[in-house]
């Protein structure tokens, strides 16, 4: 793969980056308009964004790395974490818009009166928001090291520096055209190559002669086989691991920082709607391609797996498949979009975790922007520091946990908070702190190499399956023990949450 064509691609997509995000900052003068774009964006170009910054390096690079490693057991990350919006549209889009909130801990502490279980949601927010971070910072010094020859530290840091360059400029109004463009960048930079690559495949379908033992040949189709013991990535347990990434996966959409945020910019609950309804057309339709790339990498490019390179499948199958020419120019096109795909991201992660690390700490000492830009390169500094110390992580692994901690406080928190009115602040603290204890050890666990063929370990690796009903049932209980620490406002605020827009509510 020729560098000049890399750093050419990479070149490309900062400067338009920089460019729109220039160009929006003309839409940005309120601290509104940073935080949620004065709540003016439509369905249509707010899909768009959420499809960009949802679509991150684990998407771009990761499920391919997945599918190439452990086959068809890893399409059920792509699956969920498209059909968790599906779940987001059921339980929470329209009614958490209609809330009036700025963010998961304004919304935390409306619902329930605590400014104790807003502390702590901020924890958490930013806690699952720096856990997202790390792997894009990693994926993108990947990338940059594989297209432009520079190491992997400076690559995540060229990120990092137009990631900041872009919020600084224009906040969520400016980041919300950046990722609507990127969005699309990512689909084009996919599927124009994969026509090329298929039309490869259909005209020659040999192996790799690289590692034949990773080729489908050699393979007897058992890596296509759900459960079949090849995959799943904790072999000696597939039925337990599957299930647990499946709950982690619906249900830990709906407490991504970068994703709820999002919602607090549509007009009103009806736009949230039909944003989510668009976003699952434009995410199945980019779901489609990774795998296929993940397929094809066991024909051409087998070797990945042992080298321990296996994300690289999406970048390398130009070179290896076609060469010359075109697939210089194939590569350098998908080295645009995975950049894209770290930019976009990256962007919605710090806006988010700026809004709450401004509206929680610093605001109290600086003005709303001034507090806003400064959190912003607190939001990215730190998570570039952990992702350099911790380059053994798996980019798609450490997206999945993230899932797996938001899916065990966020997601209790925003399903009992909006539809069950007997939710007490000590049950959501109380249920917020076991989720989030429970589900961290398996970040610690992860991070610091701990493996092992046990169902404990199978229980730390993929925990969803038991901390989101434990932080269920924890809210539940301690709610129901503790009815006096009911929030007074709490059948008015239940009423503005479902009551359709238009309806005067009746305050007395």
């Amino acid at each position: 793969m020729s560098h000049a064509g890399g750093i050419t691609a990479v070149v490309v997509v900062s400067v338009l980056t920089l460019g729109i995000g220039i160009w929006g900052l003309r839409f940005s003068r309120t601290t509104s308009d940073f935080f949620v774009a004065s709540r003016t964006v439509r369905p249509g170009l707010n899909a768009s964004a959420i499809g960009g910054e949802y679509l991150s390096a684990a998407s771009f690079l990761g499920v391919a790395g997945l599918i190439l490693t452990f086959g068809a057991d890893m399409l059920w990350y792509p699956v969920g974490w498209t059909a968790g919006y599906l779940v987001l549209l059921v339980l929470v889009a329209a009614p958490l818009r209609r809330s009036g909130a700025y963010t998961l801990p304004d919304f935390a502490e409306a619902r329930l009166g605590s400014r104790q279980v807003r502390a702590l949601t901020s924890l958490l927010v930013v806690a699952i928001g720096w856990l997202y971070l790390i792997p894009q910072f990693q994926g993108a010094g990947f990338t940059l090291r594989l297209a432009t020859g520079i190491d992997a530290p400076t690559g995540g840091l060229v990120v990092a520096t137009v990631v900041l360059a872009s919020v600084l400029s224009g906040g969520m109004r400016s980041v919300t055209f950046v990722q609507a463009f990127q969005y699309w960048l990512k689909l084009t930079a996919l599927l124009v190559p994969l026509v090329f690559l298929l039309l490869v495949w259909m005209g020659d379908g040999s192996p790799s002669p690289a590692n034949p033992v990773y080729d489908v040949a050699t393979q007897t189709g058992s890596w296509a086989d759900p459960l079949s013991g090849h995959g799943a990535g904790a072999a000696s347990h597939p039925l337990y691991t599957t299930y647990s990434i499946i709950i982690a996966t619906f249900l830990g959409t709906m407490g991504l920082p970068h994703v709820v945020v999002r919602f607090y910019t549509n007009p009103d609950g009806r736009a949230a709607r039909r944003t989510t309804l668009v976003v699952l057309g434009l995410l199945g339709m980019f779901y489609v391609l990774p795998p296929v790339y993940g397929a094809l990498g066991r024909i051409y490019a087998g070797d990945l797996i042992a080298a321990g390179r296996s994300d690289a499948v999406v970048l390398e199958l130009p070179s290896r498949m076609i060469g010359g020419t075109l697939g210089e120019l194939l590569s350098a096109l998908l080295i645009a979009g995975a950049f894209a795909a770290f930019l976009s991201t990256s962007s919605g992660l710090t806006v988010a975790v700026a809004g709450v690390i401004s509206q929680d700490v610093m605001q109290r000492w600086l003005p709303g922007v001034t507090a806003f830009r400064l959190a912003a390169v607190v939001a990215v500094v730190l998570p570039y520091a952990l992702a350099v110390a911790a380059q053994n992580v798996g980019v798609a692994t450490a997206v999945g946990l993230a899932f797996a901690v938001s899916a065990s406080t966020f997601c209790p928190l925003l399903v009992l908070g909006i539809w069950w009115s007997r939710l007490t602040d000590a049950g959501a603290y109380a249920g917020l702190l076991v989720g989030g204890f429970f589900s961290g050890i398996a970040v610690v666990r992860t991070f610091f190499s701990v493996g092992g063929s046990s169902w404990f370990s199978a229980f730390l690796a993929q925990p969803a399956a038991w901390t989101v009903p434990l932080a269920f049932l924890t809210m539940v209980g301690v709610s129901l023990l503790t009815p006096q620490r009911r929030s007074p406002h709490v059948r008015t605020f239940m009423i503005r949450l479902h009551a359709p827009e238009g309806v005067p509510l009746h305050r007395g």
